[in-house]
């Protein structure tokens, strides 16, 4: 069985410290490959050293949401020129966070389109998180997919299923966590059970968001069989089967990792 944590932050100090271990623990657990997310641009350079030192890990390059008021508007050029790197696979991860107070709206849509437009320009899927904004993620999306298409998927999903038909209407991608897991998530399940299989990817978002029945304790990418175990509940499928589907979506989507399955 082969599974991929499409979505974790194994950069962020609960996990480096002990990233020899988390890893071999993923691997123990069926979770062959990893992609460690950039949230900030300052940071990369230690996301570089993770993934130049393990061939199973990959990452993204961006500015979350609720970094752009400290890191600012990235270009585009240099944006395109992390894109470089062989083991640079994605955009983000950028998008909408209107959950805290005070959030900068503008600047968040400015830099969101930023990086679509590095998406558009390098063929590599944007990696989207949304949280309470899911009327102007609608808008945003429609509107630029006008501009030129771009590939990608919605990370995290725990939206709504008006969110989750217009990212599937638009061709992207949804990407379940533990989330979906929860005793208190079963709009979610209800949701979920309904979308199309070969549209899904699983993740962490780890050190974020442990599954049941891990809660309360640090998340690792080991923590992925639990989200496909609950996908294979809900569809009723076989634990290998939604483990085989959302791994093949994941090269998928992210062709320039399919070196590696290769």
């Amino acid at each position: 069985m082969f599974i991929v944590d499409s979505h974790c932050h194994l950069n962020f100090n609960s996990l480096q410290a002990q990233l020899p271990e988390i890893i071999k623990h993923a691997d123990v657990e069926n979770v062959k490959l990893m992609q460690t997310i950039c949230t900030k641009i300052s940071e990369f350079s230690v996301i570089q050293d993770i993934v130049e030192k393990n061939h199973n890990v990959f990452c993204s390059i961006g500015v979350h949401p609720n970094e752009v008021e400290n890191e600012g508007i990235v270009d585009t050029e240099t944006l395109k020129n992390f894109t470089k790197h062989p083991k640079v696979i994605g955009i983000g991860e950028t998008g909408l966070d209107y959950y805290r107070e005070n959030f900068q709206r503008q600047l968040q849509h400015d830099s969101f389109i930023n990086h679509i437009n590095v998406s558009r320009e390098t063929s590599l899927p944007i990696i989207i998180h949304n949280r309470s904004s899911d009327n102007d993620m609608i808008k945003i999306l429609n509107n630029e997919m006008l501009k030129g298409s771009f590939k990608g998927l919605i990370h995290s999903f725990s939206s709504s299923k008006e969110l989750a038909y217009k990212a599937l209407d638009l061709g992207l991608y949804i990407s379940i966590s533990g989330i979906i897991t929860f005793k208190n998530a079963q709009n979610l399940r209800d949701i979920v059970k309904n979308l199309p299989l070969d549209k899904l990817l699983v993740e962490t978002d780890s050190p974020y968001l442990a599954p049941e029945p891990m809660r309360g304790k640090t998340n690792e990418p080991a923590f992925t069989i639990y989200v496909v175990r609950c996908l294979a509940e809900l569809f009723n499928k076989k634990i290998e089967e939604i483990a085989r589907t959302t791994t093949l979506n994941f090269f998928s989507l992210f062709d320039k990792a399919s070196v590696y399955h290769e």
